[in-house]
C-alpha cells in the first residue's frame, strides 16, 4: 500500500511540472518564488544524499510520445557529478540515447525530490569501476569492462525538494 502511494505521488509530481500554487488563509492563490542556485559539486552531492535516503527512486524517460518510468537505486558521485548505472541492453538506455532528457523522482521522510536533467553516457572504465566498487551487489550482473555496463551522469540538472509543509527548495548541478 505504501509503495503504491509513493508511486502515485511521484507520478503526480512528474505530471504537475512545478509545485502547484497554494491557497493562503484568506483563500487567495499564492505562488512561492524559488531561488535558483549556481551549479556545483556540493549540489550534486546534496541530490545524491537525498536519493540515497530514498533507497529506491524513479527514473522517467520518453519513448516516442509515451512516458516510461521505472525504479532505480544507484546514485553515486564521481568527479563531482551525480551518476546512475544501467545496462546497454535495457530499453531505458536506448530511450536515453534517443533523447537524453530525463526526470528522477524520489520520496523520503515526507519530502520528495524531482530532478530534471540530461543523462549522458560515460564509457570510461574508471567511472564504471567507481560505480561498481560503491555498489558491490551489481558485480554479479555487471563488469567494468563488459559490453553492457554503462554509467550516465546528470548534466544541466535542476533539483527541487518539496513537501506539503514547507516551501520548495531548488538547486542546480
Amino acid at each position: 500500500m505504501k509503495k503504491s502511494i509513493i508511486l502515485t505521488l511521484c507520478a503526480a509530481v512528474l505530471m504537475a511540472g512545478a509545485c502547484a500554487p497554494k491557497q493562503s488563509a484568506d483563500n487567495k492563490t499564492t505562488t512561492t518564488m524559488i531561488e535558483q542556485t549556481t551549479p556545483s559539486p556540493e549540489n550534486a552531492a546534496q541530490a545524491q544524499q537525498f536519493l540515497k535516503k530514498c533507497g529506491t527512486y524513479y527514473l522517467a524517460t520518453v519513448e516516442g510520445d509515451q512516458p516510461r518510468v521505472r525504479p532505480f537505486g544507484t546514485a553515486e558521485i564521481f568527479e563531482g557529478k551525480l551518476y546512475i548505472q544501467t545496462g546497454k541492453v535495457k530499453n531505458v538506455y536506448k530511450q536515453l540515447v534517443a533523447n537524453p532528457k530525463a526526470e528522477i523522482c524520489g520520496f523520503a521522510d515526507g519530502e520528495w525530490i524531482r530532478i530534471q536533467c540530461e543523462l549522458i553516457p560515460d564509457e570510461r572504465i574508471e567511472a564504471k569501476r567507481d560505480m561498481l566498487e560503491k555498489n558491490p551487489s551489481l558485480k554479479g550482473m555487471y563488469k567494468e569492462d563488459d559490453d553492457n555496463t554503462i554509467v550516465l551522469y546528470c548534466r544541466n540538472a535542476t533539483a527541487t525538494v518539496s513537501s506539503f509543509t514547507a516551501p520548495a527548495k531548488t538547486f542546480q548541478f
